[in-house]
């Protein structure tokens, strides 16, 4: 989930950015340093939309730069477990897909990725036996997030599943929308 958080902090301004507006240069050292910023609490810095204020700086003794406490937003994103997913499928291999979420991969394990048995072809394409369902790099599919892990705290792992109704490459959810055809019964006639 994206959100937009406020955070304080100490920025220091170097010294070849003193020629700016000090919001001009305040911005710059704020996505210089926490552009793509991974936390386990913070999330996936994605964007800093904005400074909210800027106290007056503060020169330390031995740095030639000034420090200023300031509030300044980000727009983070937070994988959160149960939270269903859109996103491009970027590789896959004999154990799994690989799916592109925004700024972050999860991993769908092979046998998460359709109600069925499935084997892998050595065009990168994940087929279903009995279904004949086609899985392969550039598909688009819905997924649920079933594990999330920041044991690496510059590489979290997410885990997915697509064996849910309404989940997996868009065609099959249309597929599931249809309504079934009745066979109809041949009527039965009286003597």
């Amino acid at each position: 989930m994206f959100y937009k958080v406020v955070v304080n902090d100490h920025v220091r301004v170097a010294p070849a950015f003193l020629g700016l507006d000090i919001k001009d240069a305040i911005v710059k050292q704020v996505k210089k340093k926490y552009d793509g910023f991974i936390s386990k609490d913070l999330g996936i810095v994605v964007d800093v939309p904005g400074v909210k204020d800027i106290k007056e700086g503060i020169i330390i003794p031995g740095d030639g730069a000034p420090h200023y406490e300031t509030q300044f937003e980000l727009l983070v994103y937070r994988p959160e477990m149960q939270e269903v997913v859109m996103g491009r499928i970027k590789d896959i291999a004999d154990f799994g897909a690989f799916l592109t979420i925004g700024p972050i991969e999860g991993m769908i394990h092979v046998s998460q990725t359709m109600d069925d048995f499935v084997s892998f072809a050595k065009d990168k394409v994940l087929v279903g036996k009995e279904s004949k369902r086609m899985l392969k790099v550039g598909d688009i599919c819905k997924a649920k997030i079933i594990a999330v892990s920041f044991k690496e705290a510059n590489n979290p792992k997410l885990g997915l599943t697509m064996r849910q109704p309404g989940l997996g490459k868009l065609e099959w959810a249309d597929e599931e929308a249809k309504p079934k055809e009745a066979k109809a019964a041949p009527a039965k006639g009286k003597k």
